[in-house]
């Protein structure tokens, strides 16, 4: 079944046209791909990227939107990202890059495409484990930029994912953020006097 891609702010996407029209930002981007890349570039799959904080014991935790993420796209591949975040200003071009995880993201596009429930997708960053997987949300018709992760959404871990965590693997939400609480709790201090 088709993936619901939410549309991304009509003035995110408008920065990241004017940095790809502009000589200077796509110089500057430490991207090879993107500037010896052949023919036009231009911004696809916009993904809204949200942080995960706070994960507790129950497994729950809090997200916040922190920007939108646009494939670059040029020929038959994506070559690059652009990021844009939200400023008092409003929607600000951010940076481009590349890396494993704009090929890791399309895989786990594909893979999530032939799944028989629709889904929404989007970004859901770990930072205390460097962890980045894409969030299925199961209502389609969401407004990308809000909502927490239900139990019965799914996270597919991008590669590299952290050790143990296997990439590309849907998990639903109830199963494996009780797993990251545990690698995210501190290990208990003993007390003076008492055996290490």
């Amino acid at each position: 079944m088709p993936l619901h891609v939410p549309p991304a702010p009509a003035p995110a996407l408008r920065t990241v046209l004017t940095a790809l029209g502009s000589p200077t930002a796509v110089h500057e981007a430490r991207t090879p791909s993107l500037k010896n890349a052949q023919g036009p570039a231009t911004p696809e799959l916009p993904l809204p990227v949200h942080v995960l904080d706070r994960i507790t014991p129950e497994g729950t935790g809090t997200t916040r939107l922190t920007g939108w993420r646009f494939l670059i796209r040029c020929g038959d591949r994506a070559v690059a990202a652009a990021e844009t975040r939200l400023t008092p200003d409003g929607w600000a071009f951010s940076h481009f890059f590349e890396g494993p995880y704009i090929t890791s993201t399309e895989r786990a596009l594909r893979q999530a495409e032939v799944m028989q429930q629709p889904y929404q997708p989007r970004l859901l960053s770990v930072p205390e484990l460097y962890m980045l997987t894409l969030w299925l949300h199961a209502d389609p018709t969401a407004d990308g930029a809000t909502g927490h992760p239900a139990p019965t959404d799914l996270l597919v871990p991008l590669a590299p994912a952290p050790p143990g965590i296997a990439a590309h693997r849907p998990h639903r939400v109830a199963d494996l953020l009780p797993v990251l609480t545990t690698r995210l709790t501190p290990a208990p201090v003993p007390l003076l006097g008492s055996p290490a």
